[in-house]
């Protein structure tokens, strides 16, 4: 098992994929996280509503830690990438067929294509944390208001952001491993996670209420933010994120149950 997790982690680093989107990752991450930043202490009216809306002000806390968890809020889709390319690239290539030669399980592929996943996933957790933390506190101070860098929640968000996004990671792979087409696999990826999950969320609130809020909370999304405890969904709704721990499993189950459908079906196949 473990010359299979190791090949599968060299398998990673042997492209430039893997440091091309995690660049791409660092500066969007840092680029979304100081302009909320700024934005939000500048004209804290455009995260309360507006003076005279009835709606309180932001707690400063409350924003500085959605800021710092931007990474898990909009950019979960990066590690999402990478984790699905782990798998769908070995099929599109077919260097998946001198793996299983070496070893037939492909349950065995299965696990270690995830404990491969995980170092990437925390480079890119750790990217995607830390960027939004620098460039987020930078323009927060410069617009006049408290990073909150003092506070340890702060710091359980950072960390906790970490940790999702190399979830995500393994959430790819599940997804890898259901659809095997990479360009299937990629256009479902990115139409779900940029344009169904976002209207799911809006729209269950809007539409159901506190039950609408709940079925949310069970989407792969919404479950990272809860697992990072912030969000700038739950920063213009309070209340609205789950327990941290209900997020965590949430998206273990996510990527469990996608690479069991992968096993049965993908996986399942005689691969040539």
């Amino acid at each position: 098992m473990m010359r299979a997790v190791r090949l599968e982690v060299a398998k990673f680093f042997s492209t430039r994929m893997w440091w091309v989107l995690l660049i791409l990752m660092g500066g969007y991450m840092a680029l979304l996280a100081g302009g909320m930043g700024f934005a939000f202490t500048a004209a804290p009216e455009s995260v309360s509503g507006g003076a005279g809306t009835g709606t309180p002000a932001a707690d400063p806390l409350a924003t500085a830690r959605a800021v710092y968890a931007v990474g898990t809020t909009l950019g979960y889709v990066f590690p999402a990438i990478i984790g699905t390319l782990a798998v769908t690239g070995d099929l599109r290539h077919r260097t998946i067929v001198p793996t299983l030669l070496a070893d037939p399980s492909r349950t065995r592929l299965l696990v270690a294509k995830h404990l491969g996943a995980l170092p990437v996933g925390i480079a890119y957790g750790l990217v995607g944390s830390l960027a939004a933390l620098g460039a987020g506190a930078a323009l927060i101070t410069l617009g006049g208001g408290d990073p909150m860098l003092g506070h340890p929640e702060v710091w359980r968000t950072v960390a906790l952001s970490t940790v999702a996004l190399t979830l995500w990671t393994l959430v790819g792979v599940g997804v890898g491993s259901a659809i095997s087409n990479q360009v299937a696999a990629l256009v479902v990826l990115l139409a779900f996670t940029q344009f169904v999950e976002p209207i799911a969320r809006t729209g269950l609130t809007a539409g159901l209420g506190a039950a609408g809020t709940r079925i949310a909370q069970f989407l792969p999304g919404a479950a990272g933010d809860a697992l990072a405890e912030g969000s700038i969904y739950s920063l213009m709704a309070p209340g609205t994120l789950a327990p941290w721990w209900q997020g965590a499993l949430v998206l273990l189950g996510y990527a469990v149950i996608l690479t069991v459908v992968g096993r049965l079906t993908t996986f399942r196949r005689d691969i040539d």
